[in-house]
């Protein structure tokens, strides 16, 4: 059968074709496509998948075989792709016999039919709570149809279990639960508002694509929850006219001094309204109550990524050139060096040296303080948080191999820097939520200093670019010849080291990098 397809779930199939090294759709294909859905963050099937636990990591964990072709300058078709999916979309379109077809398929489609398949990867969505009657269930409730027998409707009610309108479970007696019905319809208003405020914050001041995607998947899953709730119900038990909190106020209510206060009064008003429909929802859905309570975990840290972003964008916002420092040979000689880079410019200095003994390698952690110390730059310490906590250092940096940030944040608290490095869009997207203040993306080029299998390149910093807006420094095999392309892809920060130390005047090339970093006039 021949498909249309959604703009998003072409790009999906583009996205699943860059994965795939195997002409059998059904060995790898089918892997490959859950990458491509998921590389669609603001899709419905990877909202769908996000709130079964399942991400990228961890279908690559399951399928480490999979391995990204080279990149081609011809683009495969979306619809020669398609050829190899159509099984499994002929066997999700089957479940719409009687159902309008829709005009063109999109990405929930594509789950639906991974998810009734008979092999490995259907198995194992379905083993993680992905059941294809459930992805049906929610592509019928988007596309409004009505669907199943017609409910039977029992003179006397046999049980608590009653069904209210739209098949969802009522009270035994809906009419004794209308102080209920009232509080859960106040706080889903309330919650659904300041989710807007939040949402407008994100995409139209922090210009965040990814975490904009994060708060309307929580908007989204909201409004699935309620529909637990009755709708005629809650309509029936509002009552505004003579609700005795619209006339109570407060001075500050009615001042907001800047955008960070409506961001952090909204959150507020976000997470007090989903406490409270937890907790009113008990009496009415417990079902209905746990939802709202993942929900709210979910706020949390939503919270803390923006709040971090927002934060860390102030404190490294004229961080433009970061230069990684070895222990050097001498003492002597690292003070010269970090002196020099000090008085060209440089915004941040690390210090990276894998060979030096612990006594050693503190002593030239305490000596790059001391350089930095009262001066606009910061001195951040690789790979040991604990040697920064001694070097009194700003930050510390550590590698996809090392210390989550969870377990750095125990040793040096909560105002030190902790950047972390990336190699992917979906590292970068994680480093966001596991509360980084920065991202190291690349490798950009190949380096001089250190050794990489693979190169992302410049196609991941137009990605991270395109979507994140934690401060975020391209670094690898970066110079002053190529920095131009760095900059094209949408990165003002760059971190280098041979650059700026391999050179015979590393002053001038920080103030010539810095030169091509700044912002045209």
């Amino acid at each position: 059968m021949q498909y249309e397809l959604t703009p998003a779930a072409e790009r999906a199939l583009i996205a699943a074709s860059g994965w795939t090294d195997c002409a059998e759709w059904h060995d790898v294909g089918a892997p490959a496509l859950l990458l491509g859905l998921l590389a669609e963050p603001e899709c419905r099937a990877a909202e769908m998948l996000e709130h079964a636990g399942i991400d990228a990591g961890k279908v690559r964990e399951q399928w480490p075989d999979l391995k990204r072709k080279e990149p081609t300058q011809t683009p495969t078709p979306p619809q020669e792709l398609l050829r190899d999916a159509s099984a499994l979309l002929d066997a999700a379109m089957e479940r719409f016999a009687h159902c309008p077809q829709p005009v063109a398929l999109a990405t929930e489609h594509l789950l639906l039919g991974l998810a009734a398949a008979s092999h490995e990867v259907g198995q194992w969505l379905r083993g993680r709570g992905v059941a294809p009657d459930l992805v049906e269930g929610q592509i019928h409730r988007l596309y409004g149809h009505e669907f199943g027998p017609l409910p039977y409707e029992p003179e006397e009610p046999a049980s608590r279990e009653e069904a209210m309108p739209g098949g969802v479970p009522a009270p035994q007696n809906a009419q004794d639960h209308t102080p209920t019905f009232r509080v859960i319809d106040a706080a889903a208003n309330r919650a659904r508002e300041a989710l807007r405020v939040v949402e407008d914050y994100l995409r139209f001041i922090l210009d965040d694509r990814f975490l904009t995607g994060r708060c309307k998947t929580l908007r989204h899953d909201l409004t699935a929850a309620l529909q637990r709730i009755s709708s005629v119900h809650r309509l029936a038990a509002r009552e505004t006219q003579a609700d005795v909190g619209t006339q109570l106020t407060t001075a500050g209510e009615a001042v907001r001094t800047d955008a960070a206060g409506v961001l952090a009064a909204n959150f507020a008003r976000l997470q007090e309204s989903l406490r409270s429909l937890e907790e009113f929802g008990k009496l009415a859905d417990p079902e209905f109550a746990a939802r709202i309570k993942q929900l709210r975990y979910s706020s949390y840290t939503v919270h803390r990524a923006v709040e971090i972003t927002r934060r860390s964008s102030e404190r490294l916002g004229n961080a433009r050139l970061y230069v990684l420092l070895d222990g050097q040979a001498s003492v002597l000689e690292l003070r010269r060096l970090a002196e020099s880079l000090v008085e060209a410019g440089a915004n941040v200095l690390q210090l990276r040296d894998k060979h030096l003994p612990d006594r050693e390698l503190l002593g030239r952690a305490r000596l790059l303080r001391e350089v930095t110390a009262d001066k606009a730059i910061l001195f951040v310490m690789n790979d040991r948080p604990d040697l920064a906590v001694l070097s009194r250092a700003d930050g510390v940096h550590v590698g996809q191999e090392e210390l989550p940030v969870k377990d750095i944040r125990q040793v040096v608290g909560p105002d030190m820097l902790v950047g972390v490095s990336t190699h992917s869009i979906e590292q970068a997207r994680k480093a966001v939520l596991d509360g980084a203040d920065y991202i190291g993306v690349g490798p950009t080029f190949p380096s001089g200093t250190k050794r990489f299998e693979r190169f992302p390149g410049i196609a991941l910093l137009r990605a991270v670019s395109a979507e994140i807006r934690l401060p975020a420094f391209a670094i690898g095999g970066i110079t002053c010849d190529n920095v131009g392309e760095v900059v094209a892809a949408g990165f003002a920060r760059v971190a280098v080291s041979g650059a700026v130390t391999k050179v015979k005047d590393p002053a001038a090339a920080v103030r010539e990098l810095l030169a091509k970093l700044a912002p045209r006039a």
